[in-house]
Formats: structure tokens, sequence, C-alpha cells
């Protein structure tokens, strides 16, 4: 896989050009309903317009009463742009490693402990299970994930697939999104934390092979994930290769994609 084309194809097809995104001079930010996701995933920015172009959505926001956050990527121009939201008041946080695999080189069969099953979310109390596998991995209450994972359920439910491995006691251990982009060579893997007592046990190399298998099934090419410190080594031996680094920029009150 030719890393550089791969991030090109992406930094074009789901920043530039991202499904419901709004160019707003040489930025282009999505605006969702509310509980969704609020915040800038592209922009063509230069020393001379990036101070402006700041202040400008987080004046759009402010305004619509939303805090939103500003994804910035390491190869985004220009090269102090990070610096420059700090200084406007964003508040920067874990960096995390973009990765990217082709959909054909990766595992599709899920192999899980004994007694863990996968359990596919397809309502509201699919989701309230995805929840308690969060909290349970993390620790922390997943602010605005339920409201946006209902959104889509409810309004684009072709295109994510959530997934809960359950263990033999009905306890939730673990949550996994697969989200697709039509019309691009993408999906997206989102979540995948696991309880700490399970950990180590192969099943976030299980839910990633379960999502491969949904996104080979839609022809899917290229699987994409903001890989944290924990997952990157085990997406590293699944075949996925590092295309960059990307910071979340948050600006009030904003809630993740997780």
């Amino acid at each position: 896989m030719d890393t550089e084309t791969v991030r090109a194809r992406f930094d074009e097809q789901l920043r530039e050009h991202a499904a419901g995104g709004e160019r707003s001079g040489p930025v282009v930010r999505v605006t969702r309903e509310r509980g969704g996701w609020d915040g800038v995933v592209w922009s063509g920015l230069t020393e001379a317009t990036a101070d402006a172009a700041i202040a400008a959505q987080t004046g759009y926001f402010t305004e619509l009463g939303r805090g939103f956050e500003w994804k910035w990527y390491a190869h985004d121009a220009p090269a102090d742009l990070g610096e420059r939201l700090a200084a406007a008041g964003f508040v920067p946080g874990p960096p995390e490693t973009l990765m990217a695999a082709e959909v054909a080189a990766l595992p599709t069969v899920p192999v899980l402990p004994d007694g863990v099953t996968l359990h596919r979310v397809t309502d509201d109390a699919g989701v309230e299970l995805m929840l308690r596998a969060h909290r349970r991995a993390f620790g922390t209450d997943p602010a605005g994930l339920g409201a946006m994972v209902r959104g889509q359920l409810a309004s684009t439910p072709e295109l994510i697939d959530v997934l809960v491995a359950v263990a033999g006691d009905g306890e939730p251990v673990s949550a996994a999104r697969l989200e697709r982009h039509p019309g691009t060579d993408f999906a997206g893997l989102w979540g995948g934390g696991t309880a700490p007592e399970w950990r180590g046990r192969g099943i976030y190399r299980a839910l990633v092979a379960a999502r491969t298998a949904i996104a080979a099934a839609h022809g899917v090419r290229y699987l994409q994930v903001d890989a944290s410190d924990d997952s990157r080594p085990i997406l590293r031996r699944l075949g996925f290769e590092v295309l960059g680094t990307t910071v979340p920029y948050t600006y009030g009150n904003a809630g993740g994609a997780g």
C-alpha cells in the first residue's frame, strides 16, 4: 500500500469533500443536529489566513451555542496551526495515529475467548449495552456518544454497524463501530476499548476482524483508524500502516466521536 497516495485520498474524500461538509472560506466544517459531532474536518490555510479562519469558526459555533472540534493533522498547513489553535483557546486532546489498511489484506474471521459473543446493536437497548461497555473500558461517561449513535441508527442505519462483545454472564466487555462512507474508498473504525480484566485476550482483534468482514461485504477498499497508543501496536500487527498523526482540538463543550 502506497501510504502517501492513501493519505491523499483520505484528505480528499473524507476531509475536503466530507459528507455533510460545508465550505466556509478556506475550511470545511460539519454541523450536525444537536447531539451529533460538530467540527472542522479540513482546512487549506496559510500563515496569512489561519488566524482569521480560526476566529471565523469560533464565532460561528459560539453563535450557535455549541462547542466544536478542530480535527488537526500533522501534515496540515501552516506548520504552526496547532499552536495557533491553542492560542485561540482550543484545548488539545491526546495525539492519535492515523492508520489505514487494505480490506483485502486483513483477517475477516473473529476469534473470541470462550463464552464471549458479538451482538449487533439495532435499538436503544443495544445502545445502552454499548455505553455500559464504554464505561467499563474507560471508567468515564461517554459525553454525546449515545445521542450520536442513536441519531445514526435512526437516520442512516445502513451506514453504521455497532458491535458489542458480551461475556457469558451477560456483561458487555467491549464495543466498536464501523462507519461507511458511500462514494469513497474508506470506512472508519471507532471504539474498541475493552474492560481492563478482559484485555490481552484478543477481543479488540476480533472486533477488527468482524468489522473488516462487514466492510468487505460492502466493497470497501480501505479501513481507517485514529489509533490510541494502546491500539496502535495491535493494528500494526494486523497489517495497518501509519499515515500520520492527528490531534482533536476542542473549543467549548464539544462531544467526541470516540
